[in-house]
């Protein structure tokens, strides 16, 4: 019997939605129901459902961010679910995900529409890849979705970003618009006490998330800045600063070897800290050798 998870923070919405899988599809098991993202994260894990359902809106992680940290943390050897993104109607997103060759169902979820994905996840389901290949193939359709802007978590904040660029405020930005034609940060303006700090991006050696902050680590020093890492992103020269985990951005000059291990996964030594960081199977491809 197929096994499902449904993640979707508004409870009726959840609902319907599995009604209609029951009337679709009366041998599909949902083994689990999620209300945010990182909840579904932790059932998926628990549970390893053949499919998953993720509304792309979701308090905290949005759906693609859910989908992505499964994907880092998915056990070797298991298959990874099948994906289907629930979403309101946005031209934006629709594009994206037909790009990425990703399944979606538009709120409010119609029975037709429905019918079509349960088909196609019915034929998946029956000539599924081998667990590594389904695992990759599912990561290349994230990073394909995630580099084009994900959609912003429910109650994102678009207020102005306490990391601004010399010279005037830089607009809080979410990952879901198009990349801006304003100049990168050069600049983190720091509050410490009732004094602000102008750290240069150049002294920076990495960022780290730290909840709805963001913790700015220097060679010698530490500061923590008012801004989650998704806002603080799109902000930063993509040339000079690589995202390599969901909750590490670091400045490419920094990194001095990256370490593979027996099983594949990588770390990053760097130059001017202590630390070592780890490098989730979403970013491993940035490391190749020539």
């Amino acid at each position: 019997m197929p096994t499902a998870l449904i993640a979707e923070d508004e409870e009726l919405l959840a609902a319907h939605l599995r009604q209609e899988l029951k009337a679709l599809w009366p041998t599909l098991d949902v083994v689990a129901m999620a209300a945010h993202g990182e909840e579904a994260v932790t059932l998926a894990l628990r549970h390893r459902p053949e499919v998953c359902f993720f509304d792309i809106r979701m308090p905290g992680m949005t759906g693609l961010e859910a989908a992505a940290q499964l994907a880092d943390d998915w056990p070797d050897g298991t298959p990874f679910p099948l994906l289907v993104f629930v979403t309101a109607y946005d031209q934006f997103a629709l594009q994206a995900f037909e790009r990425a060759a990703v399944d979606y169902v538009l709120k409010p979820v119609q029975r037709e529409r429905l019918a079509q994905t349960v088909g196609r996840l019915q034929a998946a389901l029956a000539q599924r890849q081998t667990p590594p290949a389904a695992l990759e193939s599912a990561i290349e359709q994230l990073r394909g979705l995630l580099a084009v802007g994900a959609v912003p978590a429910a109650g994102a904040s678009s207020g102005t970003a306490v990391a601004a660029p010399v010279g005037g405020s830089a607009a809080g930005d979410n990952s879901s618009a198009p990349l801006s034609s304003t100049p990168p940060l050069r600049h983190l303006q720091v509050g410490v006490g009732d004094a602000i700090v102008m750290v240069p991006l150049d002294e920076v050696v990495y960022l780290e998330a730290a909840d709805k902050y963001v913790r700015v680590m220097t060679a010698d020093q530490e500061y923590l800045v008012r801004i989650s890492l998704r806002e603080l992103l799109p902000q930063l020269d993509a040339q000079r600063f690589w995202q390599v985990h969901r909750g590490h951005i670091v400045h490419v000059d920094a990194i001095d070897r990256v370490h593979r291990d027996e099983s594949g996964k990588l770390t990053l030594r760097l130059r001017r800290r202590p630390e070592k960081l780890a490098v989730s199977r979403m970013y491993g491809h940035l490391f190749r050798a020539m």
